[in-house]
């Protein structure tokens, strides 16, 4: 308990301000966005909105263990290879047994409660490569490859269970967080330039075999999105109706929105209206503005990481700073460029806004561990 009295007087409000205000709104436009689908289909209008009332409070909690601690447990090499093994097992079961949504069968069920593997791994690479960076930084500058190799190996054998599922969006985070990470942790541009291109090459032979199964007749939900990207009007009636009634709801919105639950598009013309397009519902709702305001309070949390990453003397707290940092950027990155058309839509959720429980916990841990961070560096410099 002391450690959380020592945590919580010096608690970064830089971070944990921005981070309840967002989940705030996250409750609030989930319920605004759901309400009409979930009397559609014969469910409570409040239903989504006490799930993800409840899915904050487990995250709040968590950030409180987090600060009771610091950071010691989840270094453990015993945690990491257990917590290994237990993704391992989940992604497998998954294209056996998972709940299927759109085509990609990414959740565990448990009743009412579903479980996205996907979402875990994101913080599993940030934890397995800061822990195993750290150890091996004085050899990995110019020998990387044949340290880090086992470790990279493990991890594309993880990410093709993850993108076969399929999960192309996920995936590309994933590789984009490694990435990273493998730059900030002193690895020349020659080393870490060719793991992304392998990365990529990678993906592509992924999308290539999705490809020629789908010209056999195979119905492919994440391969049609690719297609009606270039030009979605074409598929209004198909797979181009989601980003079609996205950019209506975004002209709609204007400036300053049409106000609070009076959207049209949530009433049954836009697919997914409470997690992959809830950005679409708040542009439509509160404006350019709404959406300007929930994008500044993620660019604060994220330019904190980077400055609480570049302040500390610990590899391993800068790369758990670098390690958030590049999640939320590429998530968020990636949610408003598919619902903007800017990219091809590939089923990410906007970071404490979109309706998920996997997220919004993962997320709360990262968090919670930058905290601990956070509060470790104000100890010894009070006038950060």
């Amino acid at each position: 308990m002391s450690n959380l009295r020592i945590s919580l007087s010096t608690m970064d409000y830089y971070i944990f301000v921005p981070y309840i205000l967002l989940s705030f709104i996250g409750i609030i436009m989930v319920y605004s966005s759901s309400s009409n689908i979930a009397t559609q289909n014969g469910g409570s209008p409040t239903g989504y909105l006490i799930k993800q009332g409840m899915y904050v409070i487990v995250s709040l909690i968590l950030i409180l263990f987090c600060l009771m601690g610091n950071n010691k447990i989840v270094r453990n090499p015993k945690f990491l290879g257990i917590f290994l093994c237990l993704l391992f097992i989940s992604l497998i079961y998954l294209k056996f047994f998972g709940h299927s949504i759109n085509g990609a069968a990414g959740w565990i069920d448990l009743g009412p409660i579903h479980i996205q593997p996907a979402e875990v791994v994101k913080i599993y690479i940030i934890l397995r490569f800061a822990s195993f960076i750290t150890k091996k930084e004085p050899y990995l500058e110019n020998h990387w490859w044949p340290i880090m190799r086992g470790q990279v190996i493990t991890t594309m054998i993880l990410l093709l269970l993850v993108v076969i599922q399929p999960d192309l969006g996920g995936t590309i985070i994933c590789f984009t967080i490694l990435f990273i990470l493998l730059l900030s942790s002193g690895v020349n541009w020659r080393g870490a330039s060719l793991l992304l291109s392998l990365s990529f090459v990678f993906s592509y032979i992924i999308v290539r075999i999705l490809a020629f199964i789908f010209r056999n007749g195979t119905d492919n939900y994440q391969l049609q999105r690719i297609i009606t990207f270039t030009n979605p009007f074409k598929f209004t009636q198909g797979s181009g109706a989601q980003l079609v009634n996205s950019y209506y709801a975004l002209s709609n919105g204007g400036i300053f929105g049409v106000g609070l639950g009076n959207s049209i598009q949530k009433t049954g013309y836009l697919p997914e209206p409470n997690t992959d397009f809830i950005m679409s519902i708040i542009s439509e709702e509160l404006g350019l503005v709404g959406v300007l305001f929930i994008l500044f309070l993620l660019l604060v949390i994220i330019v904190r990481c980077f400055q609480l990453g570049i302040r500390s003397h610990n590899t391993y707290d800068s790369l758990i700073c670098y390690g958030l940092a590049s999640y939320l950027t590429v998530q968020a990155f990636v949610n408003v460029g598919g619902v903007t058309g800017m990219l091809p839509i590939t089923g990410v959720t906007f970071p404490f806004i979109s309706y998920g429980g996997s997220s919004m916990v993962t997320l709360a841990l990262c968090i919670g561990m930058v905290l601990v961070i956070s509060s470790k560096q104000k100890k010894t410099r009070p006038n950060l």
